[in-house]
């Protein structure tokens, strides 16, 4: 194998490698948008969550039955 063929070969390793380093940066950017908009999500439920107040009623699964049953 001559210089020229083995220049070649790595010029085309290289032009794949690119190809590949752009693919990934384009999903790994993807991945950081859904991680960002599902942290949103959680916040916005966490906020409503904290908002919710507790009821003074008893859920009847718990409530005792009054004494005259």
């Amino acid at each position: 194998m001559d210089i020229a063929a083995k220049i070649e070969a790595l010029e085309i390793k290289l032009a794949f490698q690119d190809d590949l380093v752009e693919t990934l940066n384009r999903i790994v950017v993807e991945q950081q948008q859904q991680i960002d908009l599902l942290q949103q999500q959680v916040k916005v439920l966490y906020q409503q969550l904290k908002s919710l107040q507790p009821s003074n009623i008893a859920d009847m699964a718990y409530e005792v039955p009054p004494p005259h049953y």
